[in-house]
C-alpha cells in the first residue's frame, strides 16, 4: 500500500487513500475500548449508550468480528460512509472534536505508515496477537522503510492501529 507518494501526508490525501481510511475506521469499529458493566442503573443516573450493539450487529456488518477494512470499501475500492459506525457516539452527545481527532487519526496514522513497517516482535507470528485494553500493549517491532514501500501485513497493521487508538484513549483521558 503507497502512502500519498514520497512528499508528506497532506489532509487532501484523503480522497486518494480510501484503504487507510477504512483501516482507520475498520480499527475504530472493532476496538471496543471501554468496558461497560451490566449494572442496575438508579432513577436520574446518566446513562452512556453501548455502541457495541451497533458496531458489531450482524445485520450491518459482513464479518461483525473479524478485522476486514472492505467494510468500509465499495466494490470498486472507494471509501463508503457507514450509517452503523458511530465511534464518537451520535446525536447532542457525540464528541464536540470528532472531525479534529480524525483530521489527526488520518495525518498521523498515515504518516507512521508511509515511513515504518510494524510487525510482531520476533518469536511472535501474527495469530499470537491479541486486542488489549492495558496501558501496556503488546510489543511490536518498528522499522524505518525507503519512501515508497509498501506494508504487507494487515493483521500487525490492525493490532498497530488498536494500540493507536487505546494510546489516544489514555492520552486524552489522563489530560
Amino acid at each position: 500500500m503507497l502512502v500519498a507518494g514520497s512528499g508528506q501526508v497532506q489532509l487532501e490525501d484523503r480522497k486518494n487513500l480510501a484503504y487507510v481510511k477504512a483501516v482507520i475506521h475498520e480499527t475504530q469499529r472493532l476496538a471496543n475500548i471501554l468496558k461497560f458493566c451490566s449494572l442496575t442503573c438508579q432513577q436520574g443516573s446518566t446513562v452512556f449508550p453501548l455502541l457495541t450493539s451497533v458496531l458489531y450487529d450482524e445485520t450491518e456488518w459482513e464479518n461483525p468480528h473479524s478485522f476486514h477494512p472492505a467494510h468500509f470499501l465499495d466494490t470498486e475500492g472507494r471509501f463508503v460512509k457507514r450509517d452503523a459506525f458511530m465511534p464518537f457516539s451520535a446525536g447532542r452527545r457525540s464528541c464536540l472534536v470528532e472531525a479534529l481527532a480524525r483530521m489527526e487519526l488520518f495525518m498521523f496514522f498515515s504518516t507512521l505508515l508511509q515511513n515504518f513497517r510494524f510487525t510482531p516482535e520476533p518469536g511472535v507470528s501474527e495469530e499470537d496477537l491479541d486486542l488489549t485494553a492495558s496501558q501496556s500493549p503488546q510489543t511490536m517491532c518498528c522499522t524505518t522503510l525507503k519512501r515508497h514501500a509498501l506494508l504487507n501485513s494487515s493483521l500487525s497493521l490492525f493490532f498497530f492501529c488498536v494500540t493507536l487508538t487505546l494510546g489516544f484513549f489514555f492520552f486524552f483521558r489522563l489530560t
